[in-house]
């Protein structure tokens, strides 16, 4: 096995070592992520029972668990990513860029006759 670079085993340390990705472990959340959109659904409401969300660049899925769990049964979320996520309980999932019209058509049949209440999007570029 090849040896970490020492940058890697910093960032590693240090992202073992962090407090919200022990609690997002504990809680049971994907990524400590959902943090983010907890505090911002505390202050803005962004999201209710009912509502129909997509989150764009969904991987891991922390954002989607928060998500759902706001939205409840009678709403929905779907999660979209190019990197491939494991299942989510009330999510749909579909793999790729949303950006391409395959993808786009599939959301579209995935939402059916509903309209969208909310996009949410966590992105950030894949920099290595």
């Amino acid at each position: 096995m090849p040896k970490r670079k020492r940058s890697s085993r910093r960032w590693l340390d240090r992202h073992v070592n962090d407090p919200y990705v022990q609690r997002a472990q504990a809680d049971g959340y994907r990524s400590r992520a959902a943090y983010k959109l907890l505090e911002l659904q505390d202050r803005d409401r962004l999201l209710r029972p009912g509502l129909r969300v997509v989150d764009l660049g969904a991987a891991p899925g922390g954002w989607s668990q928060v998500a759902a769990a706001a939205v409840g049964r009678g709403g929905r979320v779907v999660a979209l990513d190019v990197i491939p996520l494991d299942p989510i309980d009330g999510v749909d999932i579909i793999e790729g860029d949303f950006r391409e019209d395959d993808v786009l058509r599939q959301l579209t049949e995935t939402l059916g006759r509903e309209s969208l209440d909310l996009v949410l999007s966590d992105m950030s570029p894949t920099l290595s």
